[in-house]
């Protein structure tokens, strides 16, 4: 018995929302008295992962695998499952992720529980803790199947250490033409900023700066936070910014540990898409925007006085720091 995680590699490092579901399952085990094991693919340097309470390394070499391919890692995990006699396995909500569980779920004959937040409240029966209604809600779900399948919510854990070294074993699956039904030709990357679905802080902005010229004060203190820079919907469909950077219930959802909203008025689709990021900030100067029910703090006032001088707070901030 074991608790088998998948953990993502991509361009040479582990993500970190594998190191997150790698602390999640830690603690899994350790509520159930097993070890953690994990699977990654191609990675170069598994050490790392023992930092977070991995005992031991699955890492499949396998040239067709450098690419993400559902169908194809779904077999191979649930292999690695049913070799090391896992009841539970954990997964990331990325998109990767998100798009392999079903799948898994199939071959391990498996319940799936996604959004999960916490550990569980009980191993027996089975229940975890999850958002619900676009994360408007929590419910309590219990699994009762064999092999349980959760997918951790982004952030919702975090990082824990542990001391600890993992051991490496190669491993191999038997993978066939009908496991790469669709192939994934070639990966473009369009910059290397932060991206959304990655940052632990998002500077998003609105309507209210009235123009793409405008941004450039966003991009500033995105540089000067190490944030990912995001817009609303409007935003996009006006062409001011790219449709990869739309947050919402139609865009992207952000589970940031620090969301700054500047002229953003919080129209429902909005919110929706960010209710899973932990501290929400709220500058506009319209006292009674929605937002501002749903921030933690508010600064109400111009966006073009008050960006500016909180960058330059906080670039001499870092500077007093560094």
């Amino acid at each position: 018995m074991s608790v088998v995680v998948y953990t993502e590699f991509e361009e040479g490092k582990f993500k970190k929302t594998a190191l997150e579901v790698a602390s999640y399952a830690k603690g899994i085990a350790n509520q159930m008295g097993t070890s953690v094991i994990a699977i990654t693919f191609n990675a170069d340097d598994t050490a790392v992962l023992g930092n977070y309470g991995v005992d031991k390394v699955l890492n499949l070499k396998e040239e067709q695998l450098n690419t993400f391919v559902a169908s194809a890692f779904a077999k191979a995990i649930a292999e690695a499952a049913q070799a090391e006699q896992a009841k539970v396995v954990v997964l990331s909500s990325s998109a990767n992720s998100n798009y392999l569980a079903p799948l898994l779920a199939v071959h391990l004959k498996a319940g799936y529980a996604s959004n999960v937040v916490a550990l569980p409240t009980s191993t027996d029966p089975f229940t975890v803790k999850r958002t619900a209604f676009t994360n408007k809600a929590f419910n309590h779900t219990v699994i009762s199947t064999d092999t349980k399948i959760i997918g951790l919510s982004k952030n919702a854990y975090g990082l824990k250490e542990h001391e600890g070294a993992a051991t490496e074993e190669a491993f191999s699956v038997s993978l066939g033409e009908d496991d790469f039904g669709v192939k994934v030709e070639n990966v473009d990357k369009a910059t290397d900023k932060v991206t959304i679905a990655d940052a632990e802080i998002v500077v998003s902005a609105g309507r209210g700066l009235k123009g793409p010229e405008n941004w450039e004060m966003v991009e500033e203190m995105a540089d000067i936070l190490g944030a990912a820079t995001a817009c609303s919907k409007p935003v996009s469909d006006l062409g001011w910014r790219p449709h990869s950077e739309h947050v919402g219930q139609t865009g992207k959802p952000v589970a940031a540990n620090l969301y700054i909203a500047i002229g953003i008025s919080g129209a429902i689709q909005h919110l929706a898409g960010i209710n899973a990021s932990k501290t929400k900030v709220v500058i506009n100067n319209d006292p009674e925007a929605p937002f501002f029910k749903a921030a933690d703090y508010g600064i109400v006032g111009d966006a073009f006085e008050i960006v500016p001088e909180l960058n330059e707070k906080l670039k001499a901030f870092k500077a007093s720091n560094s």
